[in-house]
């Protein structure tokens, strides 16, 4: 009866909150990416530029009529970031044509420096995100300021290179991309190589892909042009446009959603390897099991002899750039 003594009191159920830190484009375009597919109940942004923060947030707000249900915020105080379920880390130096992802890495270490274990204060329970270039070097600065365990820290690595990889071979095979299945591993950056030896197109082995539809086969000058492709990408749309940001939001809210969700998906992201193919110490991207606790297990993805001596290559490179920074 309502208005019994007996009732049992309303709790309402507790929803999940994204903290994106950095309202640049990359920033913004996450959070967009978010409120669009419904991925958490609240987002939230904070950035040290006041005006920036809180007139993007108003601008999603204003849209989410259109949108699952949900809250957006912005604010310059990092309280507003207190007891998020995930951090999204994509403040940093902008990087400009001609740069690599590495020119960056002076800059935003110290930044990160600065900022995560301030992050960490107010969401220690956080799954911490790192998005920001160059984003194996940051992600292992990051777990090392942070003194957060190696599962709660990772970076988004070359899960957008993979989709770029996917795209391309899609675009030249004519099979839809869902069915490209294939991954880019090591660093994002230069020294990153695709796993031609394991890709498949459905369950055919791509080495086997004999072509269809007048399409041919996906030879190794073909592949070799791919991996170039999709290695260059984003300096292709920086030169354009100033900066990625759609593709690399809409990667980064996938992500999210393996993790609030606790999907167990797979996918190529950033995390710290020991002993994986005799790699230790360095973050690198690699197929992993993301769920709830953050990044679980590295898969032993069968590679040839090249292709393991080109991902430790890539450790080599990256663990070369961390130590020039003191890490």
């Amino acid at each position: 009866m309502s208005g019994s003594q007996d009732e049992t009191p309303f709790h309402p159920r507790r929803t999940s909150k994204v903290a994106v830190v950095g309202a640049g484009s990359v920033g913004a375009t996450m959070a967009y990416a978010l409120l669009a597919r419904g991925a958490a109940r609240t987002v939230v942004l904070y950035d040290v530029d006041r005006a920036k923060v809180e007139a993007q947030a108003l601008d999603l707000a204003h849209g989410i009529a259109f949108m699952p249900m949900a809250t957006v915020a912005g604010s310059d105080d990092i309280e507003i970031v207190r007891d998020a379920d995930v951090v999204i880390f994509t403040a940093g130096a902008k990087q400009k044509p001609g740069q690599t992802r590495l020119d960056l890495a002076g800059a935003t270490t110290t930044l990160v420096s600065s900022v995560l274990p301030r992050l960490v204060e107010v969401a220690p329970d956080a799954v911490q995100l790192i998005v920001t270039n160059p984003v194996d070097v940051v992600t292992y600065v990051a777990l090392k300021v942070s003194g957060l365990p190696a599962n709660q820290v990772f970076g988004s690595g070359t899960l957008l290179d993979t989709s770029r990889l996917r795209y391309l071979v899609s675009q030249h095979t004519g099979i839809a991309v869902q069915n490209v299945h294939a991954y880019i591993v090591g660093e994002h950056g230069d020294s990153q190589l695709a796993l031609w030896s394991s890709a498949t197109l459905g369950a055919v082995p791509l080495a086997q892909w004999p072509g269809i539809e007048g399409r041919g086969p996906l030879t190794a000058p073909v592949r070799e042009q791919i991996s170039d492709e999709v290695k260059h990408s984003a300096a292709t749309i920086i030169a354009g446009k100033g900066a990625t940001n759609y593709a690399v939001g809409l990667a980064g809210s996938r992500i999210i959603e393996a993790v609030l969700d606790d999907e167990h998906r797979i996918q190529p992201v950033s995390s710290l390897l020991d002993g994986y193919q005799g790699i230790t110490d360095v973050c690198l991207s690699v197929p992993s099991v993301v769920g709830a606790h953050g990044v679980g297990e590295r898969l032993p993805v069968p590679m040839s002899s090249d292709e393991i001596a080109a991902l430790r290559a890539s450790a080599d490179a990256v663990r070369e750039v961390a130590r020039q920074f003191g890490y």
